[in-house]
């Protein structure tokens, strides 16, 4: 972790208590309300609930703070996404998107955005630089990609993209910003699902927009007030609180998920094993160079989908669901969610156990399966 990180994460709990009154409760109120007082010229105040909350001010602070840049909080990562869509599109356009990223992003810009006159085409990540960005308005890159866990090179994709004038998004919700920084490397738009690992528990959806671009702040900011797409308080204190601790688990899922790829390698019923940070995976240099941690997912595949289904219903310490992030340990087979992988694929998403336990619930759960 650099310097200018280690500060902003030693200074994350502290930011409210700068402005504290003696008096004033040191963890965060929660502020529920629709309506505020607001007599006469109220400009600079809170108003109303569709426009501002200080719950959702002081998660953004929070957030700003790690992204090194301006956010603005939504309800969930897909609302973070739209909003940029919504604000930076317009009729003509076309736009490039990872074909193994997320796939609700390319679901949105095909229901969606086709009916609105964009286009859009998709391009795997690994090879993401091949072809160029000639006549796109927007390139949005998703590295490391979910769930397969490719690589593109961030910084030269916005490079190349800037030089034929598109703006590059990238989506940066399986790192956050103490495993990578995408604005650092060039990219206009950062946009995460703060519902996986930022909360941590498992409990609060959340999403927010990240640029340096005012402009792009300011449009976003608009689209959200104006189109209703707001963040609950009660989700937003939740995530305020998650964040608190995010270096903390972050840290802990990242080195338990380093101990547990290089021994799944060495396991034969398992057919392939991807890990940005074991040394013979193919995005290990890349991920080396432009990430500070390898993450905490690991993808798996299994002979079949009923081996796969049999290793994660079979585990103890392995909880059989969707998303990831969180304390607690989780795995899905990602058929289930319309990825393009083999039937076998799981994605396996490290929690905050102790390392030897849950390796030895995995360990388990493959040895019963020959």
């Amino acid at each position: 972790m650099s310097e200018a990180l280690q500060s902003r994460a030693a200074t994350l709990v502290h930011l409210r208590g700068k402005t504290l009154k003696r008096g004033d409760s040191v963890p965060l109120p929660l502020t529920m309300a629709s309506t505020f007082h607001a007599p006469g010229d109220s400009t600079g105040f809170h108003q109303y609930g569709r426009f501002s909350n200080p719950t959702w001010d002081a998660v953004e602070e929070m957030l700003a703070h790690l992204e090194n840049a301006p956010c603005i909080g939504f309800p969930s990562g897909m609302a973070a996404i739209a909003a940029v869509y919504f604000t930076q599109l317009k009729a003509g356009d076309r736009i490039l998107l990872p074909a193994d990223g997320y796939p609700t992003g390319r679901g949105l810009a095909e229901r969606y955005l086709g009916k609105l006159g964009v286009s859009f085409d998709t391009r795997p990540t690994a090879t993401f630089l091949d072809g160029g960005f000639a006549g796109y308005r927007l390139v949005f890159i998703e590295s490391p990609s979910n769930p397969a866990l490719d690589i593109c090179d961030i910084a030269a994709v916005a490079k190349a993209a800037h030089a034929e004038g598109a703006i590059v998004m990238a989506d940066n919700t399986t790192m956050t910003p103490f495993g990578q920084r995408p604005l650092d490397l060039g990219v206009d738009i950062l946009v995460a699902a703060d519902t996986k690992a930022p909360n941590g528990h498992s409990d609060a959806l959340f999403g927010h927009v990240a640029s340096r671009d005012p402009d792009i702040i300011a449009a976003v900011k608009d689209w959200r007030q104006t189109s209703g797409s707001i963040p609950g308080a009660m989700d937003a204190w939740m995530l305020h609180r998650g964040l608190e601790t995010l270096e903390l688990r972050f840290e802990r899922m990242c080195n338990t998920a380093e101990v547990l790829a290089r021994r799944l390698k060495e396991r034969k019923i398992l057919q392939l094993v991807r890990y940005p940070g074991l040394e013979d995976d193919p995005s290990h240099n890349l991920a080396r160079a432009q990430m500070d941690r390898f993450g905490f997912l690991i993808s798996l595949v299994l002979a079949s989908e009923e081996q796969a289904e049999d290793f994660i219903n079979g585990c103890s310490l392995i909880q059989a669901a969707t998303s990831f992030g969180s304390v607690h340990s989780s795995a899905e087979r990602r058929t289930r969610r319309g990825d393009a992988v083999p039937p076998g694929f799981v994605r396996l998403a490290v929690g905050c156990e102790p390392a030897e336990e849950l390796w030895a619930a995995i360990k388990a759960s493959l040895d019963r399966l020959g």
